[in-house]
Order: C-alpha cells, then sequence, then structure tokens
C-alpha cells in the first residue's frame, strides 16, 4: 500500500500522527506541560485526519499495514463524519490514553450515529504519536472490516383525488426477462431476441444485456401491467428461460393517466442523485416529473439505514435507523372526469387539452392531455394564441370602456389595420354582419367588429381585464404551470390581434378554464391541484381590479347568446343545467401555410371547461365535438 501519512512505531505497534519534540527548556515550559502539549497535538491531528476520511499527513505506512482509512470509509458513501476529543489523561510514563468522540450525519435521515473510541498515544525518541488500530475508526473494528451503508426505501405513499380516492397506489405488474440460472447460455442468446421484439424493446441492447450477464443473472427486459398486451406476448413465446416476476409499483389506473401532471416513478438517475444532496442515493426508486417528483420527499419517506462492518468472519451491525413512511399526497383531480377527458382525447393526434376547474372553489377536477402532446403536459404548461376565446377577456376591457350588450358595432366581412388585412372564419353568417348589437358580434364571434371596438380602450384595458379574470396569475399548483401572459398592446397591428387572442397574447388550456371559472365565479378564481395543508403555497396576489359578479352575470350572458344564437348551438340539449360558451380559432404558422388552433371554453353549472387542440378547423368544428362529448360524459 501507498504511503497515507500515518507514522509508527517499529517493533512494537503501527503508529499515527507523530510530533516532534527536543531537549530542555522550550519556551519556558515544564517538560511535563510540553509533553502534554504533544501529546494533545497528535490527538487532535488523529481527529482532524478522521473527520477528512484519511490518514494525517507527513509521516509513513508500511505497505503491509491496513491503515487506509479511506478505504475503511468508502462504503460511508456522501456521510458527513465529525471527529472531536472527548477526553484526554495527563501523561504518564510516556502514554496518554484519550478517547474520540464521532458523530455521523447519515444521507436520508435526521437521526445522528454517535460514538467513541479510544485512542493511545506514546512518546518514543521524543516523538508523540499515536498506535494504529482499526478501532479508533469504530467500535471494536478488526482489520480488513469496513463500512457500509445499507438503505432500505419504506413503501412510498400513494397519490389521492378528490373524496379520498386512490389514484396512484400499488398496483400489480410482471417484471419479464430472461432467468440465466434456467437455461444454457446459449439458450438464453437465442432467447433474447425474440423476447425483445415480443414486448417491443430495443433488439440489439437487450441481446448485449443478456450476454453480459453473469451465469447468475435474471436480465429483466420490462416491467408491464398485469395482463397488458406486452406481457401476453412474452407468455405467448417458445423460449427457454423467459420468466415472469409478479411484484408491485405505484401506478395510476391506466398507463396514461394524468401521466404528464401526475409524473411516474423510476429509478434515480445520476443527476437526481447529485442534486439531492446525500438524500437519494443510487438504487434508489423517485418521483420523475409531475406531483411525483414535486413532492418526492413526502411521497418517498425516509429509508432505513443500517452500518454495518464487513470483511470479517460474519457482518455486524453497528448502527440502525427505522425508516420512516411516506404520507399521501392529496390531488383535487376527479377521477370520472379525469378519465372521461383521457377517453374523449385518446384519438386525437394532435397535441390536445381538456382542462374542468370547479368555480365553487377552483379545484382542477381534470386536467387531461392528449397523446399527442408527447409526454408534455399541455393541460398546465401549453403556451398558445388562445383565439377568440379571449373574447370574453376583451369584452370584459369594453364592458368597462362603456360598451353594453345593447351597443350598436359594426361588423364588416374585413377590416384593414395598418397594411394588415383582418377577416372573419370563412363561416361567419352574413345575418350578422352590418350595424349590430355587441351580443350579436360576441355570440356569432366577429373579429372586425372587437378590432374596431378595441381602438377606442385605454393601453392597460386588455392586460386589467386579462388579470382581472385570473389569466396572468402566478399558478401555484404546487407543480409546474402556466396560465396566461398579455403584455401591453401596442397600437395597430398588434393592438388588432391582441383583441382576437392573437399577437403576444398567451394562454394555456388550463389558464382559460381559469377564465371561465372566474367568470362563472363572479370573482377571480386560482386554479388549486393539491390540497395537502402542508403542500400548498400561498396563494397568488389578488389583482387590484378584480372581475366582479356583476360583470360575471354580463358575460355569461353574452356566452349563453354564443349557444343560443351563435356557432355552439350544438351544445343546447347537453344535459343539466344551461351551457354557456365561446370559441376559439387562432391562426399560427407561415403566412403561406397558415394552420388552426381550436378552442372551446365553456360553463355548465358548478363546471367551468376548457378544450384546446393544436391543429384543427376551427373552435367549433373541432374542439366543440370533444367539449360536448367531454359534457355528456360528465353529466
Amino acid at each position: 500500500m501507498r504511503s497515507r501519512g500515518w507514522g509508527f512505531k517499529l517493533g512494537v505497534t503501527v503508529v499515527v500522527l507523530a510530533v516532534l519534540v527536543g531537549g530542555g527548556v522550550w519556551g519556558g515550559m515544564t517538560w511535563l506541560s510540553r509533553d502534554k502539549e504533544a501529546a494533545r497535538t497528535a490527538v487532535d491531528r488523529v481527529a482532524t485526519g478522521l473527520a477528512d476520511g484519511k490518514v494525517a499527513s507527513g509521516s509513513t505506512v508500511p505497505d503491509d499495514a491496513r491503515t487506509d482509512v479511506a478505504e475503511i470509509l468508502k462504503g460511508m458513501g456522501k456521510a458527513e463524519h465529525a471527529v472531536t476529543v472527548a477526553s484526554m489523561t495527563e501523561p504518564d510514563g510516556g502514554t496518554a490514553q484519550a478517547t474520540l468522540r464521532h458523530v455521523w450525519t447519515l444521507p436520508g435521515t435526521d437521526e445522528r450515529w454517535t460514538y467513541e473510541t479510544p485512542l493511545t498515544v506514546r512518546k518514543a525518541d521524543g516523538t508523540w504519536a499515536a498506535e494504529w488500530s482499526p478501532a479508533i475508526v469504530a467500535p471494536d473494528l478488526v482489520e480488513g472490516e469496513t463500512l457500509r451503508i445499507r438503505r432500505e426505501q419504506p413503501a412510498r405513499a400513494e397519490i389521492l383525488g378528490a373524496g379520498g380516492q386512490r389514484i396512484v397506489r400499488p398496483r400489480p405488474v410482471s417484471r419479464i426477462g430472461i432467468d440465466k440460472t434456467k437455461v444454457t447460455a446459449p439458450q438464453a442468446l437465442a432467447s433474447a431476441p425474440l423476447l425483445a421484439d415480443a414486448v417491443g424493446i430495443n433488439v440489439a441492447n437487450y441481446v448485449t444485456a443478456v450476454r453480459n450477464a453473469g451465469p447468475q443473472a435474471f436480465v429483466e427486459a420490462i416491467t408491464v401491467r398485469e395482463g397488458s398486451p406486452q406481457e401476453a406476448s412474452a407468455r405467448a413465446l417458445d423460449a427457454p428461460g423467459v420468466f415472469f416476476v409478479a411484484d408491485t409499483i405505484p401506478l395510476a389506473p391506466t398507463s396514461t393517466f394524468a401521466r404528464p401532471l401526475l409524473g411516474v416513478v423510476g429509478d434515480a438517475t445520476a443527476e437526481i442523485v447529485e442534486k439531492s444532496e446525500g438524500r437519494v442515493a443510487a438504487g434508489d426508486e423517485v418521483g420523475i416529473g409531475g406531483v411525483q417528483a414535486a413532492y418526492d420527499t413526502q411521497l418517498a419517506g425516509q429509508p432505513g439505514l443500517t452500518v454495518v462492518a464487513n470483511g470479517g468472519p460474519e457482518d455486524r451491525t453497528l448502527f440502525t435507523s427505522e425508516a420512516t413512511a411516506g404520507k399521501p399526497v392529496t390531488l383535487t383531480l376527479d377521477v370520472a372526469r379525469q378519465q372521461a377527458a383521457e377517453d374523449v382525447l385518446e384519438e386525437v393526434e394532435s397535441a390536445s387539452a381538456i382542462v374542468a376547474v370547479q368555480p365553487s372553489t377552483g379545484n382542477v377536477l381534470a386536467a387531461a392531455s392528449g397523446p399527442g402532446g408527447k409526454g408534455v403536459s399541455t393541460a398546465t404548461q401549453g403556451r398558445y394564441a388562445p383565439g377568440s376565446t379571449f373574447k370574453a377577456v376583451s369584452t370584459l376591457a369594453l364592458l368597462r370602456a362603456g360598451v353594453t350588450p345593447a351597443s350598436r358595432v359594426v361588423c364588416t366581412p374585413t377590416i384593414t389595420v395598418d397594411g394588415r388585412s383582418f377577416k372573419n372564419v370563412d363561416t361567419y353568417p352574413a345575418s350578422a354582419l352590418g350595424s349590430v348589437p355587441f351580443s350579436t358580434a360576441f355570440a356569432n364571434s366577429c373579429n372586425t367588429a372587437f378590432i374596431r371596438a378595441g381602438e377606442e380602450l385605454p393601453p392597460a384595458g386588455l392586460p386589467t381585464a386579462a388579470a382581472a379574470l385570473g389569466l396572468t396569475a402566478e399558478p401555484t399548483l404546487g407543480v409546474p404551470g402556466f396560465l396566461g401572459s398579455v403584455p401591453q398592446p401596442q397600437p395597430g397591428t398588434d393592438r388588432a390581434a391582441s383583441m382576437i387572442g392573437q399577437s403576444k397574447v398567451q394562454a394555456s388550456p388550463l389558464g382559460m378554464a381559469t377564465v371561465a371559472a372566474s367568470i362563472a365565479a363572479g370573482k377571480p378564481m386560482a386554479p388549486r391541484l393539491v390540497t395537502d395543508e402542508a403542500a400548498t403555497t400561498t396563494a397568488p396576489k389578488a389583482p387590484a381590479d378584480p372581475v366582479t359578479a356583476a360583470e360575471g352575470a354580463q358575460l355569461k350572458a353574452l356566452m349563453r347568446g354564443v349557444v343560443e344564437q351563435g356557432s355552439a348551438d350544438f351544445l343546447a340539449d347537453v344535459p343539466g343545467a344551461p351551457v354557456v360558451a365561446k370559441t376559439g380559432t387562432a391562426e399560427f404558422g407561415p403566412a403561406d401555410a397558415l394552420k388552426e388552433h381550436a378552442w372551446m371554453i365553456a360553463i355548465q353549472g358548478d363546471l367551468a371547461v376548457a378544450v384546446f387542440v393544436e391543429e384543427g378547423e376551427g373552435g367549433a368544428t373541432t374542439a366543440g365535438p370533444l367539449l360536448e362529448e367531454f359534457l355528456r360524459a360528465v353529466a
């Protein structure tokens, strides 16, 4: 072994940490006081070296002496080790006894591992040095033993929904792989590509894993829900060595159920371990994304820790900390409504979302993101031009500027602002053109009438109205989210486009559902997802000029007109309370290849809903049928 800086005493004992002393009087000190100081210095250097996880510098260690403290402590990972001198006797005949106090701060637990070890220092040839023994490091440690932390994670807590419904809970799975103990190596390699192909994983990678695994290994290919198509395909194989291990892991009702919002549970990555500052260790299962990641500490609990001395005749347990179970996180999601939204979006190819908020509480009852979003939470983090659904916000600004539902406005097929032409949707009814009541322009979503009316608004009219309806608040969901952004528009085309929910105006489906909920409640509503008292964050700051009950009633009446005489007449016969709604279409992309976002918002009783499809054919055409299907499903 290379020199690691411990001193030693030849022919008697291996010793550590030396301080040289000469003869005569030292600075006026007596021989006794000089020996005491030198002995104490030797002891202090031992404590310092142990705390640093290494031997002290400035001395040597024989190659055949196992005094590498770093090797002994390697299995302690990032645990913090503090060592102090608890006591020390007066030097007597060239010998002094000391007691070292060790305090370990172990990752993942608030408990401290505390113990004391003896240390002997001797004076030989004018040098005070400490006698080496592994028992200096930990109680009764002997040559060949090392320390190691073993972790045991408790069962992960569940994620609950509205009314205590169990959303994420232990559900049965099959771990499918090849058990190399049951077949020969050639048989395992022959079965590997068949299994990989059957369960839909990379064939080459799995074959390599099977080839490189030891002869006693179970080489897992995939973990799937019990009864899944992959499990059925694997069981149908005639391939030696394919083996199924029954297990349970935390899962939602289906593989798609609110997955972008909930997140998943998986093996901790190196990055997660690094960022956890010792809370998470390699091999731990942790939350990845969404609620699982945001509340990982609460859900995971504290692992049980055991410190063992291994390398001797048998492992010895030196310290044990019991595991602490995690605590459930309760969400506002309603399982039936969430599943209904998931079902409605199942076949939508483009990114899509349905969000349902309860106006009386702000509770998010559903926040479904369609499969076209490829794992992104389109519902809560999407940033899109809201198109004409934003006219609910523009209308509030106009009402505050003096416009009434009966005010006459001019609706023309097109309008030009600073050289840019704006038009209504191609299906706009001719009967709603000309000088019409504002209520008619709203019901039929006349772009040109809104653009003209917007010319009279004060600069801060739109941002103030958006804030009044909760659209531009900072969300406090407990997970990453976005509601909306409405900057003060500049005169000209920016203001014209902003009036109809385009230009720099952005909103998420959650943001537009919040607008609908605020209209229904007659006051700004903040969407709420996590109900745990300890987990909720500070409510967003109330807007300076919030929407009032009277304004909410006016907006609801105008939105009812969209159903009774406008583009959402297909909602008139939906069972339950009368539906009020607003359609929306927003163009995006290059001028020569424009595409359309499709939107709808609606209110029915104590339910506010936003529906979004990234690429559609207009709000009423694309988003409308999805909204109707959802409302009928939850009626």
